[in-house]
């Protein structure tokens, strides 16, 4: 298994008892419900989104037939999906005590969540393409 599909595997798994723990501290201590945006997007964002993007990167190619179209996209994906999610949480965590910051440190980590989704569209695209036949080759 490649080593960015462990990673994104634990990411998720790493999000989810976040927010989980989260969850159980909003239950416990009512007031800290302002922190749900933080709790859901650990969850959504942090738990559901990596598991997808480390499933899709260990079957899509088997499925397909075809090798990843760029392992160094998937791992420059870890990078920013996971930056931008800690981003984000930082940026819902500070805002609701009004920290002047946290517009700008929100917006960050969600254009780096979204450069990441987008980056694992295009590998994703292209690995399902597979890869192009030169000019004149003869079909398989």
């Amino acid at each position: 298994m490649e080593w960015f599909v462990k990673a994104f595997l634990k990411a998720s798994i790493t999000w989810l008892a976040l927010g989980v723990t989260l969850g159980v501290a909003m239950a416990v201590h009512p007031q800290l419900i302002v922190y749900r945006p933080a709790h859901v997007h650990m969850n959504l964002l942090g738990f559901v989104t990596m598991m997808i993007y480390g499933v899709a990167y260990h079957v899509i190619p088997r499925f397909t037939g075809h090798p990843l179209h760029n392992r160094n996209v998937a791992a420059v994906q870890w990078w920013l999906a996971n930056a931008g999610l800690a981003l984000m949480v930082i940026g819902f965590c500070l805002a609701p005590n009004a920290v002047p910051a946290a517009p700008f440190v929100l917006g960050t980590g969600g254009v780096l969540a979204a450069v990441a989704a987008y980056c694992f569209v295009y590998n994703m695209w292209r690995t399902i393409d597979g890869a192009r036949r030169r000019p004149g080759a003869t079909p398989a």
